[in-house]
């Protein structure tokens, strides 16, 4: 069981390792949920955005039309909690 130190702020920092086995990319979102006995779970948090909100958030931003590798990079930093 990995064991964590909290810092005067009441932060922790979690593993690489911790995160690998999460799945969590820098950028990404952690989500917690409280369990009885002071427990607590860890997960990744995954998008939750539709298509509707990704056309919407960048309709009339682009000059061009946009390559497949603009779309990626775009819809990857909305995912990710990125303005």
């Amino acid at each position: 069981m990995a064991s964590l130190a909290v810092t005067m702020k009441g932060q922790i920092t979690l593993r690489r390792d911790l995160l690998t086995h999460l799945g969590v990319k820098p950028g990404e979102r952690i989500e917690f949920d409280k369990l009885p006995g002071g427990e607590l779970r860890v997960k990744a948090a995954r998008p939750t955005g539709t298509i509707d909100d990704f056309i919407g958030r960048h309709a009339g931003k682009a000059k061009r039309p946009l390559t497949i590798e603009e779309m990626n990079e775009i819809a990857a930093s909305g995912w990710a909690g990125e303005e």
